[in-house]
Parts: C-alpha cells; structure tokens; sequence
C-alpha cells in the first residue's frame, strides 16, 4: 500500500540458496550460555546446526552483545493499538471492562482495510524492536462498517498479514468466529456488526488464509472462538468439523472478567474455564486467553492438559481485569506465553515484568514465580517459559537455539549502561527489571536479519502511513 515500501522478505535468488552462518559473542542455548557461537540457518530460515566455540576468522565479525530466541506474542488485536492512551478518563458511572469495550466499537467502525493494514505495520514494527520475533493475530474485524463482507470476505485478515509480511515479523493468523452477543446465542449487539459470520462465511475466510500461506515457514493459520460469548456450542463444533486436520492453533477468550464468570453460571450452572473443558477436548493444541479467574479445580485440570495459558499482564490491568492465579498454575506444571492485546504496551519486558510484580503485589512477597525448586534467577525462569508456552501457543517450532527449530532470534545490547558488565541470567534480570528503554540490538527472523543496531528499514516509510491512517480516521476522543 506504500509506494516506497517492499517486503522485508523478498524470495531468495539463486547465489542466496546457501547455507548461512550466523556468529554470535554468546548465547543462550537449550545446555545453558555459551560463548562464541555458530548458528548456521539453511534457505528456509531453519536451523541446521549450532556449534559453541567456534572462533569467526579476521573476516567474520560476529554479531555483538548476547543472542537469544525471539520471543512469542501470543494475543494481538492491531487495530487497538490507534486507540492505546485514548480510554483513560472517568464518565459520570464506575468505569469498566465493558464500558471500554464500547468506546473500542466506536473507534473500530471507522477503520477501513487500509487503516487497518497501516496500524498493523506500525504495530509489528514496534513489536520487532522489541524483541517479538512472531505474533498470533486475533483478528475480528471482518466486514465494512455497516456489517457487509467485502468482495474477498478474508480482506481484514489479508490486509494484517500484508502488514507482517511487509515488516518481516512472522505471523500466526487466527481469524475469529463472532456470532452472538451474549451467553445462550443472543443476537448481536449493533456495534458488532462487523465481526459476525456463520460457519460458512467464516470458513472461506479460514481457506483464504491458508492458500496466501501454504508453503510460507513463516506464517500459520489458526482459529478463534472468540470467547463463549460470542459462540454456541453447534457453531464451534461445526467449524471444528469443517477444519483442515492440519489446521493450526485454537485460541479462546476466557474467564477474563469476573462479569463473565457470572453470567456463564446463570446461563449453564459452571463457569466458563469448567464448561470449555466438560464439552471439548482440550489439549496442547489450545491457548486460554487470559484465563484469568479459575478455581483451584480449574487451575488443575487445564495445566493438565497442555493447553497454554496466553497472559497480557499490561492490558489485563489497564482494563482491571484481575491477577491470573499464576503462582499455583506454575506449581501444577501449567504452560503459559505472553502477549500484548491491546498495545496499551508493546514490550515483552514489561509484561514479564508486570507478571512477576502482579503476584509480588498479591503475595506481599519477591521473586515469587521462580523456580521454586532452586535459587535461581527469575528473570530466566519467566522468559524460559514464555518463550516455550509462546511457540506451542503460535504453533511454531521456535523458542530454542537448536537444529530443526527456526532462526528466531534477537541480540540484546550489552554496551547499554544498565546492561554493561552483567553476565549470563543476571543479563536477563537486568534486561527484565529495569525499565524499558531499547535493549535490544538486533532481530531475525527465518535466520533473516529484519532489525540491525535498532533500525528497521521502512520505518520511517511505516510510521508515516501510520500517521496518515490517524489523520483519516479523525479525532478518535
């Protein structure tokens, strides 16, 4: 949609088809931190081998500061992110949940494919210098503003994947299924209008996803009920039966609000995490967006299944949905990744961070989700496991330095000042408990360099479109 803007990943020619070697000072590998590292990527973006040790000749200058994998964002709504800051004044009643959900309807009618392609740029842009290698798209704008399919009924869902092609981050796209307005199939509220479909409808958006996909190691596609809300049990099972065998990640809203428990309960006597569970096989396969309020029964019986617990600490708190029992979800073996949903922050590092502080706040307590099992840095205890739940929440093989895992990767900047000097899991409590500002040096995706020393190459071009996208929406108070 730019004039001057390509895709960050334009296909390979013929001199590219090489094996790569990529060298970096050290890093963090599934055997622990290494030094002087090799990590050699094959045409696909896959790794094929890693080798520690290994010294660059006076040709090879190795990448400078500390690689890692990239890190999973598991939850997104793009177009939330033009609105982020936009919600934070009180009305003449208590405000809540709900109150911004309508505020969010408001915003989003106005929003045309190209808006919306701009935002989503900016967006994985920011998620990128960050230190997000990849992102599940949760994507429910579906129709124009009075509710139509446009000509290719996928167009807002090929339009966010556009964005993440032109960007270069990989992507997991979960179109929605949105078909009612409340528990027990109620019809559809008029500011949800462009979100519905019926089985079919959603299904062709589902196939024209995955035909713009096949073949593309960096993109998937996956389902999402939108929330137990939004869908019936007829409808879920049909989709579910209309799916592809090989179909990707389900994703689910769930037990966000303590409203939702309630009304779940008048509706089908459980609350909703119960219900999921006594009506569906739910298996790793599946990721629990956020999850947020569950019994201890409730907290057992998911971690059981391998299913992930998909957590948004800074969206959860700015729309004051709660703390995720995540101290006894961790003792019971549960998975979880993070994720950023509303863009209200676009940081891995404060999320992890808000995740600790949230328990440290309920706990009255430090370093309350490390490894209870030793005296152990938390830093790399939070990002270990945000990193594995985040890949089988996305539905990648990403997460680890290793053969037959993707090249993923970000260097974090060991010359910042706060950085300067740490080693090994204190760099990463450093990198996660001390603020926020750019650490991170360099970013690839599918062995692929898309970041270097901090700069991605279309972000003034980026930033502009997005600019322009605010322009034409207007005033959004």
């Amino acid at each position: 949609m730019w004039a001057n803007a390509q895709s960050i990943n334009p296909p390979m020619r013929d001199d590219e088809m090489d094996v790569r070697i990529l060298r970096f000072n050290q890093a963090l590998l599934p055997s622990g931190w290494a030094r002087d590292v090799a990590v050699s990527v094959d045409p696909r973006g896959d790794i094929v081998a890693v080798e520690s040790g290994a010294k660059a000749s006076h040709l090879e200058a190795p990448f400078s500061g500390c690689v890692l994998p990239g890190m999973p964002n598991v939850h997104s709504h793009a177009h939330q992110r033009a609105m982020a800051g936009l919600a934070e004044y009180s009305g003449p009643t208590a405000d809540s949940f709900w109150s911004w959900r309508t505020v969010m309807y408001d915003f989003v009618n106005r929003m045309t494919p190209d808006q919306l392609e701009a935002i989503a740029a900016q967006l994985y842009l920011e998620m990128l210098k960050s230190g997000y290698t990849s992102v599940a798209e949760f994507q429910y704008l579906h129709h124009d503003e009075y509710g139509c399919p446009y000509q290719q009924p996928a167009e807002m869902s090929l339009r966010t994947l556009a964005a993440a092609r032109t960007t270069g981050i990989a992507m997991t796209s979960l179109p929605v299924l949105y078909r009612y307005g409340d528990f027990g199939a109620s019809p559809p509220q008029t500011g949800q209008k462009r979100f519905v479909n019926d089985a079919d409808r959603y299904l062709t958006i589902v196939s024209a996803l995955e035909d713009e996909t096949r073949n593309d190691p960096d993109h998937r596609v996956g389902i999402a009920p939108h929330s137990l809300r939004a869908v019936s049990l007829e409808l879920l099972e049909e989709v579910l039966d209309g799916c592809p065998d090989d179909i990707g990640p389900i994703h689910i809203h769930i037990a966000e609000q303590t409203k939702e428990i309630e009304d779940c309960i008048s509706w089908s006597g459980q609350r909703p995490v119960q219900w999921l569970l006594s009506k569906f096989e739910i298996d790793a396969g599946w990721c629990l967006v956020h999850a947020t309020h569950m019994n201890d029964a409730e907290i057992s019986d998911v971690a059981s299944t391998g299913a992930v617990a998909g957590l948004c600490p800074t969206t959860e708190a700015n729309l004051g949905d709660g703390f995720f029992p995540a101290r006894d979800y961790l003792d019971c073996g549960g998975l979880f990744g993070i994720g950023s949903d509303s863009h209200i922050s676009v940081d891995p590092v404060e999320e992890l961070r808000w995740l600790e502080y949230g328990q440290r706040l309920l706990r009255h307590s430090r370093n309350v989700l490390g490894d209870p099992n030793a005296q152990a840095s938390t830093g790399r205890y939070l990002f270990d496991g945000a990193v594995l739940g985040g890949a089988r929440a996305c539905g990648r093989y990403t997460g680890r330095i290793e053969p037959g895992y993707r090249a993923d990767l970000i260097t974090l900047d060991t010359d910042h000042p706060i950085l300067y000097g740490r080693e090994r899991d204190a760099l990463l409590d450093s990198w996660i408990f001390s603020g926020n500002a750019e650490r991170v040096r360099d970013v690839f995706v599918g062995g692929r360099q898309i970041v270097s020393n901090g700069i991605h190459p279309l972000q003034d071009t980026i930033a502009l479109a997005f600019k322009s996208a605010l322009d034409q929406l207007g005033n959004l108070t």
